[in-house]
Protein backbone atom coordinates (compact mmCIF):
# COMPACT_ATOMS: atom_id res chain seq x y z
CA UNK A 1 0.00 0.00 0.00
CA UNK A 2 1.33 3.43 -0.86
CA UNK A 3 2.23 5.69 2.05
CA UNK A 4 0.16 8.79 2.64
CA UNK A 5 3.44 10.66 2.75
CA UNK A 6 4.37 9.82 -0.82
CA UNK A 7 5.55 13.04 -2.49
CA UNK A 8 2.83 14.43 -4.69
CA UNK A 9 0.82 17.58 -5.23
CA UNK A 10 -2.91 17.85 -5.92
CA UNK A 11 -3.89 18.50 -9.53
CA UNK A 12 -4.43 22.20 -10.29
CA UNK A 13 -8.09 23.11 -10.11
CA UNK A 14 -10.07 26.28 -10.71
CA UNK A 15 -10.15 28.72 -7.81
CA UNK A 16 -13.01 28.23 -5.38
CA UNK A 17 -14.87 30.94 -3.56
CA UNK A 18 -14.05 30.56 0.15
CA UNK A 19 -17.69 30.51 1.25
CA UNK A 20 -18.90 27.22 2.78
CA UNK A 21 -21.89 25.40 1.44
CA UNK A 22 -24.55 23.79 3.60
CA UNK A 23 -23.05 21.70 6.38
CA UNK A 24 -23.59 17.93 6.05
CA UNK A 25 -26.14 15.96 8.02
CA UNK A 26 -24.38 13.79 10.62
CA UNK A 27 -25.83 10.74 12.34
CA UNK A 28 -25.95 11.46 16.06
CA UNK A 29 -24.23 14.84 15.78
CA UNK A 30 -24.52 18.30 14.26
CA UNK A 31 -22.25 21.15 13.29
CA UNK A 32 -22.77 24.86 12.69
CA UNK A 33 -20.75 28.05 12.35
CA UNK A 34 -21.50 31.77 12.46
CA UNK A 35 -19.52 34.96 11.92
CA UNK A 36 -20.40 38.09 13.90
CA UNK A 37 -21.02 41.02 11.57
CA UNK A 38 -19.40 41.51 8.19
CA UNK A 39 -16.47 39.33 7.17
CA UNK A 40 -13.50 41.66 6.85
CA UNK A 41 -10.48 39.43 7.44
CA UNK A 42 -9.41 35.85 6.78
CA UNK A 43 -11.63 33.50 8.76
CA UNK A 44 -12.52 30.45 6.67
CA UNK A 45 -14.65 27.56 7.90
CA UNK A 46 -15.98 24.54 6.09
CA UNK A 47 -17.30 21.03 6.68
CA UNK A 48 -18.02 18.12 4.37
CA UNK A 49 -18.61 14.40 4.37
CA UNK A 50 -15.44 12.72 3.15
CA UNK A 51 -16.52 9.07 3.51
CA UNK A 52 -19.63 7.11 4.49
CA UNK A 53 -18.65 7.49 8.16
CA UNK A 54 -16.32 10.51 8.39
CA UNK A 55 -16.95 14.26 8.56
CA UNK A 56 -14.10 16.71 8.00
CA UNK A 57 -14.34 20.26 9.32
CA UNK A 58 -12.03 23.15 10.00
CA UNK A 59 -11.64 26.77 11.06
CA UNK A 60 -8.72 28.66 9.53
CA UNK A 61 -7.65 32.21 10.33
CA UNK A 62 -5.68 33.53 7.35
CA UNK A 63 -3.74 36.67 8.26
CA UNK A 64 -4.61 39.93 6.51
CA UNK A 65 -7.66 41.69 5.13
CA UNK A 66 -10.12 39.83 2.95
CA UNK A 67 -9.59 42.06 -0.08
CA UNK A 68 -5.88 41.26 -0.01
CA UNK A 69 -5.80 37.56 0.91
CA UNK A 70 -8.42 36.25 -1.53
CA UNK A 71 -5.93 34.08 -3.52
CA UNK A 72 -4.71 32.51 -0.27
CA UNK A 73 -8.26 31.83 0.94
CA UNK A 74 -9.03 30.29 -2.44
CA UNK A 75 -5.98 28.00 -2.21
CA UNK A 76 -6.95 26.93 1.31
CA UNK A 77 -10.49 26.17 0.15
CA UNK A 78 -9.34 24.11 -2.82
CA UNK A 79 -6.82 22.02 -0.89
CA UNK A 80 -9.12 21.46 2.08
CA UNK A 81 -12.00 20.27 -0.08
CA UNK A 82 -10.21 18.28 -2.77
CA UNK A 83 -7.27 16.72 -0.92
CA UNK A 84 -9.27 16.31 2.28
CA UNK A 85 -11.91 14.29 0.45
CA UNK A 86 -9.21 12.12 -1.14
CA UNK A 87 -7.17 11.44 2.00
CA UNK A 88 -10.06 10.44 4.27
CA UNK A 89 -12.05 8.38 1.77
CA UNK A 90 -10.77 4.86 2.50
CA UNK A 91 -12.15 2.98 5.50
CA UNK A 92 -8.73 1.53 6.42
CA UNK A 93 -6.72 4.74 6.63
CA UNK A 94 -4.69 5.95 9.59
CA UNK A 95 -6.61 9.14 10.39
CA UNK A 96 -3.68 10.75 12.17
CA UNK A 97 -1.41 10.26 9.15
CA UNK A 98 -4.10 11.58 6.82
CA UNK A 99 -4.54 14.68 8.99
CA UNK A 100 -0.81 15.38 9.10
CA UNK A 101 -0.60 14.97 5.32
CA UNK A 102 -3.48 17.39 4.78
CA UNK A 103 -1.76 19.96 7.00
CA UNK A 104 1.53 19.57 5.15
CA UNK A 105 -0.17 20.29 1.81
CA UNK A 106 -2.21 23.14 3.24
CA UNK A 107 0.94 24.66 4.68
CA UNK A 108 2.85 24.47 1.40
CA UNK A 109 -0.15 25.53 -0.67
CA UNK A 110 -0.67 28.64 1.44
CA UNK A 111 2.99 29.63 1.15
CA UNK A 112 2.90 29.07 -2.60
CA UNK A 113 -0.24 31.17 -3.00
CA UNK A 114 1.27 33.92 -0.86
CA UNK A 115 4.66 33.66 -2.61
CA UNK A 116 6.26 33.60 0.83
CA UNK A 117 5.41 33.52 4.51
CA UNK A 118 1.78 34.09 5.46
CA UNK A 119 0.50 33.02 8.88
CA UNK A 120 -2.63 30.88 9.09
CA UNK A 121 -3.58 29.37 12.46
CA UNK A 122 -5.93 26.44 11.87
CA UNK A 123 -7.99 23.87 13.74
CA UNK A 124 -9.02 20.86 11.64
CA UNK A 125 -11.00 17.86 12.85
CA UNK A 126 -12.27 14.59 11.44
CA UNK A 127 -15.24 13.01 13.23
CA UNK A 128 -15.93 9.27 12.92
CA UNK A 129 -19.67 8.62 13.16
CA UNK A 130 -19.35 4.94 14.06
CA UNK A 131 -16.80 5.32 16.86
CA UNK A 132 -17.67 8.81 18.09
CA UNK A 133 -14.02 9.87 17.91
CA UNK A 134 -12.40 13.10 16.78
CA UNK A 135 -8.96 13.18 15.19
CA UNK A 136 -7.74 16.77 15.16
CA UNK A 137 -4.82 19.08 14.72
CA UNK A 138 -4.41 22.56 16.15
CA UNK A 139 -1.87 24.51 14.14
CA UNK A 140 -1.29 27.50 16.39
CA UNK A 141 -5.02 28.22 16.65
CA UNK A 142 -7.03 29.43 19.62
CA UNK A 143 -7.56 26.32 21.79
CA UNK A 144 -10.60 24.24 21.00
CA UNK A 145 -12.90 23.94 24.01
CA UNK A 146 -14.33 20.47 24.64
CA UNK A 147 -17.19 20.34 27.13
CA UNK A 148 -18.41 17.00 28.47
CA UNK A 149 -19.56 15.51 31.78
CA UNK A 150 -16.12 16.10 33.33
CA UNK A 151 -16.04 19.82 32.57
CA UNK A 152 -14.22 21.85 29.90
CA UNK A 153 -10.78 20.98 28.59
CA UNK A 154 -8.62 22.89 26.14
CA UNK A 155 -7.41 21.25 22.92
CA UNK A 156 -4.24 23.30 22.63
CA UNK A 157 -1.72 23.68 19.81
CA UNK A 158 -0.21 20.55 18.32
CA UNK A 159 1.99 22.46 15.88
CA UNK A 160 2.95 25.86 14.50
CA UNK A 161 0.54 28.02 12.46
CA UNK A 162 0.38 27.06 8.80
CA UNK A 163 2.15 29.22 6.23
CA UNK A 164 5.31 29.99 8.21
CA UNK A 165 7.81 27.20 7.50
CA UNK A 166 7.78 25.00 4.42
CA UNK A 167 8.82 21.84 6.29
CA UNK A 168 6.75 22.33 9.45
CA UNK A 169 4.84 19.32 10.74
CA UNK A 170 2.13 18.86 13.35
CA UNK A 171 0.68 16.17 15.58
CA UNK A 172 -2.87 14.80 15.20
CA UNK A 173 -4.21 13.19 18.39
CA UNK A 174 -7.61 11.53 18.77
CA UNK A 175 -10.18 12.10 21.52
CA UNK A 176 -13.46 10.36 22.23
CA UNK A 177 -16.68 12.39 22.33
CA UNK A 178 -19.34 11.17 24.74
CA UNK A 179 -23.05 11.79 24.13
CA UNK A 180 -23.77 15.45 24.80
CA UNK A 181 -20.15 16.54 24.28
CA UNK A 182 -19.66 19.95 22.69
CA UNK A 183 -16.60 21.18 20.81
CA UNK A 184 -16.39 24.96 20.45
CA UNK A 185 -13.92 26.70 18.16
CA UNK A 186 -13.58 30.47 18.09
CA UNK A 187 -11.33 32.63 15.97
CA UNK A 188 -8.76 35.01 17.38
CA UNK A 189 -11.13 37.92 16.72
CA UNK A 190 -13.52 36.55 19.35
CA UNK A 191 -10.87 36.23 22.05
CA UNK A 192 -9.43 39.67 21.23
CA UNK A 193 -12.81 41.46 21.07
CA UNK A 194 -12.53 44.80 22.89
CA UNK A 195 -14.82 45.94 25.69
CA UNK A 196 -17.28 48.78 25.01
CA UNK A 197 -16.72 49.96 28.57
CA UNK A 198 -14.67 53.15 28.28
CA UNK A 199 -13.40 52.68 31.84
CA UNK A 200 -11.89 49.27 31.02
CA UNK A 201 -9.02 50.23 28.76
CA UNK A 202 -7.92 47.47 26.34
CA UNK A 203 -10.00 44.85 28.16
CA UNK A 204 -10.40 41.85 25.85
CA UNK A 205 -13.22 39.32 25.79
CA UNK A 206 -10.68 36.56 26.40
CA UNK A 207 -10.86 32.78 26.40
CA UNK A 208 -12.12 32.65 30.00
CA UNK A 209 -15.30 34.53 29.04
CA UNK A 210 -15.80 32.11 26.14
CA UNK A 211 -15.52 29.24 28.64
CA UNK A 212 -18.00 30.90 30.99
CA UNK A 213 -20.55 31.28 28.22
CA UNK A 214 -20.03 27.68 27.07
CA UNK A 215 -20.39 26.44 30.64
CA UNK A 216 -23.62 28.41 31.16
CA UNK A 217 -25.29 27.60 27.82
CA UNK A 218 -27.42 24.47 28.16
CA UNK A 219 -28.79 24.29 24.61
CA UNK A 220 -27.82 21.10 22.71
CA UNK A 221 -28.28 22.90 19.37
CA UNK A 222 -25.04 23.75 17.53
CA UNK A 223 -26.41 26.87 15.82
CA UNK A 224 -27.93 28.18 19.05
CA UNK A 225 -24.60 27.71 20.81
CA UNK A 226 -22.78 29.68 18.09
CA UNK A 227 -25.29 32.50 18.33
CA UNK A 228 -25.13 32.55 22.13
CA UNK A 229 -21.33 32.92 22.13
CA UNK A 230 -21.37 35.69 19.54
CA UNK A 231 -24.34 37.48 21.11
CA UNK A 232 -22.46 37.56 24.41
CA UNK A 233 -19.42 38.89 22.57
CA UNK A 234 -21.53 41.53 20.82
CA UNK A 235 -22.85 42.81 24.15
CA UNK A 236 -19.28 43.02 25.44
CA UNK A 237 -17.48 44.51 22.46
CA UNK A 238 -17.37 47.97 20.97
CA UNK A 239 -18.52 47.74 17.35
CA UNK A 240 -16.25 50.59 16.25
CA UNK A 241 -13.20 48.65 17.46
CA UNK A 242 -13.88 45.48 15.49
CA UNK A 243 -10.81 44.93 13.32
CA UNK A 244 -10.94 41.18 12.74
CA UNK A 245 -13.44 38.45 11.89
CA UNK A 246 -15.29 37.00 14.85
CA UNK A 247 -16.30 33.41 14.16
CA UNK A 248 -17.65 30.54 16.25
CA UNK A 249 -17.89 26.92 15.11
CA UNK A 250 -19.68 24.30 17.24
CA UNK A 251 -19.76 20.52 16.94
CA UNK A 252 -22.22 18.65 19.17
CA UNK A 253 -22.53 14.89 19.64
CA UNK A 254 -26.26 14.50 20.20
CA UNK A 255 -26.53 10.69 20.40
Amino acid sequence: MCSLFQSREPEPLPALDPVPGEFPKIEGAEIAATTHGKRIAGDFYDSMRVSPERILFGLLDVAGRRENNQPILSAATRIFRTLGAELFLRSDINESEAMVTLCIHLNRGLMEAAAGVHSCPAFIGCYHEKFGTLCYTNAGHTPGLLRDSTGIIELTSTGLPLGLFSHATCDAPTVGLEKGAVLLLVSRGVVEGKSKDDTAEDLEFGLDRVKERLRAEASPNAQALCQSILHNLGEFSRESLISDDMTALVFVRTA
